[in-house]
C-alpha cells in the first residue's frame, strides 16, 4: 500500500528550501537548551542528591529513544506537519488532528509562558511590567520569523551561542570543585534517580520541533534525522557535564534549595555580580526559545491547513519572503492572548502533557507503519526489530508512560481538557468544512 503522495497546499509560493545540516542542529540545540536547565538542575538535585548526573544520563537517554522514532518518520514524510503528519499516515485524519491541536496548542502556551520569564527578567534590569515585556518580546520573535526561516534561525544560531557561554561558565566554575562530593551517593535511592529523571526530561523537550523544519531543508530526509540526534547528544553531554560542575560546587542540598541553582553556582566563584550575567544570559536564552518555538508551531498550523485539517487559507506562503505568513500572525494573536492573562502556570505544566501524547502517537505511528506501509522509503531506520516488529519504539512508550504518571494530578487535568478541545474543534471544522474537502485519509487508499 503506497504512502500518500506530498501534502497538497494551494500553488503558488511554497516555503523555501535554505536550511543544512548546521542550521537545523544548532537551531534544534537553541530549542532544547531553552531556560529549563537554569531552573531544573536544583529540582532534580532535591530528588537525586549528588547523583543527579545520573538522572540526566538516563533522560538524555529517554530522549534518545523517542528521538529515533522521530528521526525514521521524519526520514519517510519530510513535512512541516511534523506529529500530526506521521500520526495521520499511521492513524487517520481523527486522531491526527487531536494531536497536532494538541502540539500547536502546548507550543503556544509554552511561547507565552517563556515570554513572561522574560519579562522577569528584563523587569530586573528596566521598569517594565513582565506581561509587557512579554507582549514586546512575542511581537519582536514575530517580526523576526516573518522575514525568512534562514534569517530567523541564523538569528537563533547567535542567541544559541550566547546561551552556550553562560553554560560553559558554569563547567570552568565547576572544575576546580570535582571531587568535592561523592558523585555516586544517591541520597533518597533508585526512586530519587528516576523521579530526578521524569523531571529533567522537560529540559529536553523540543528536539521533535526540528522535524517541523523539514519543508525548508535541504535533503531534508537525511539531515533532519541527523540535526535531530546531533542536538539530543550535544546537549546531553552539556547538561550532563554542567550538572556534575554545579553540584560539586553547591553539593545537592545547597543545589536544590535555590531559587536560581546555576547563577548561585556562579556567583560562589566569581562574585555577586556574576548573577547578573546570568540574569543576562537568561534573557537571551528565553528569547530563542520564543523564537524557535513560534515557527516551530506556524509550520504545524501550515501542515495541518494544508491537509485542510484546519482552514485552508491558513497554508497561505508569503510571495515575497516565502514564510506561512498567516500561521505566524495567528501563533503571535493566540501566544499573545495567553500572554497577557499574566499566569499561565497550571496551563503550562499541562503542556507537558500533550507533548507526551505526541510522543507517543508518533512511537505508535512508527510501530504501525512498519506493517501498513513496510515499502516506504525510509533513509533512517530506527535499529533493533524482531521481525518487523521495532523494539526501541515500544521502549518509547514506556518511556512516555513512565513521564506522563510522574505528572501532577492538576496538569493530567488540565491536559485532558485541552485534548477534549480538540475533541470539540475537530467536530466542529468538520461541520463547518465544504462538502468535499474533507481531510484526506492516511491510508493513500
Amino acid at each position: 500500500m503506497a504512502a500518500d503522495p506530498p501534502t497538497p497546499h494551494d500553488p503558488g509560493p511554497t516555503l523555501r528550501r535554505t536550511l543544512g545540516l548546521l542550521e537545523t542542529t544548532v537551531g534544534g540545540v537553541g530549542i532544547i537548551l531553552g531556560a529549563g536547565i537554569y531552573a531544573l538542575v536544583g529540582e532534580a538535585a532535591g530528588k537525586a542528591g549528588d547523583a543527579v548526573w545520573l538522572s540526566f544520563l538516563i533522560a538524555a537517554l529517554m530522549a534518545a529513544v523517542i528521538g529515533l522514532s522521530y528521526a525514521e518518520l521524519a526520514s519517510a514524510f519530510p513535512r512541516a506537519g511534523a506529529d500530526y503528519e506521521y500520526t495521520h499516515q499511521a492513524l487517520g485524519p481523527r486522531a491526527s488532528f487531536v494531536v497536532g491541536w494538541l502540539i500547536v496548542i502546548a507550543n503556544l502556551v509554552a511561547a507565552a509562558a517563556v515570554a513572561l520569564g522574560f519579562g522577569r527578567y528584563l523587569n530586573s534590569f528596566i521598569d517594565i511590567t513582565p506581561t509587557a515585556g512579554a507582549v514586546v518580546a512575542l511581537v519582536v520573535a514575530t517580526l523576526v520569523a516573518f522575514v525568512g526561516i534562514r534569517q530567523a534561525v541564523w538569528v537563533a544560531i547567535v542567541l544559541t551561542l550566547v546561551e552556550l557561554s553562560g553554560l560553559v561558565l558554569i563547567v570552568a566554575v565547576g572544575v576546580p570543585h570535582l571531587g568535592d562530593v561523592d558523585l555516586s551517593e544517591a541520597q533518597h535511592g533508585a526512586t530519587g534517580v528516576f523521579g530526578g529523571a521524569a523531571l529533567i526530561m522537560f529540559a529536553f523537550i523540543g528536539f521533535q520541533q526540528i522535524a517541523t523544519l523539514s519543508e525548508e531543508t535541504v535533503d531534508a530526509h537525511r539531515v533532519i534525522p541527523r540535526a535531530m540526534l546531533l542536538a539530543i547528544g550535544i546537549t546531553g553531554i552539556l547538561y550532563l557535564v554542567v550538572s556534575i560542575a554545579a553540584v560539586s560546587v553547591l553539593g545537592w542540598e545547597a543545589l536544590s534549595d535555590s531559587r536560581a541553582p546555576l547563577a548561585d553556582v556562579a556567583a560562589e566563584s566569581l562574585g555577586d555580580e556574576a548573577e547578573d550575567v546570568v540574569a543576562a544570559i537568561a534573557l537571551f536564552s528565553t528569547s530563542n526559545t520564543i523564537l524557535l518555538v513560534l515557527i516551530a508551531a506556524s509550520r504545524m498550523i501550515y501542515g495541518m491547513a494544508g491537509r485542510r485539517a484546519l482552514p485552508r487559507f491558513l497554508a497561505w506562503v508569503h510571495p515575497g519572503v516565502r514564510t506561512p505568513a498567516r500561521a505566524i500572525v495567528l501563533s503571535l494573536l493566540v501566544s499573545g492572548g495567553f500572554a497577557l492573562t499574566g499566569d499561565i502556570g497550571l496551563v503550562a505544566g499541562a503542556t507537558n502533557f500533550a507533548v507526551f501524547i505526541g510522543f507517543a502517537a508518533v512511537n505508535l505511528s512508527l510501530i504501525v507503519l512498519r506493517y501498513t506501509h513496510p515499502d516506504i522509503e525510509r533513509p533512517f531506520r530506527v535499529p533493533l526489530s524482531i521481525g518487523r516488529m521495532p523494539v526501541l519504539p515500544i521502549i518509547g512508550l514506556a518511556s512516555v508512560a513512565f513521564l506522563t504518571v510522574n505528572l501532577e494530578t492538576d496538569a493530567l487535568l488540565v491536559g485532558f481538557g485541552l485534548f477534549l478541545t480538540g475533541v470539540v474543534a475537530m467536530e466542529l471544522l468538520q461541520l463547518w468544512r465544504p462538502e468535499g474537502s474533507s481531510p484526506r485519509n492516511g491510508s493513500g487508499s
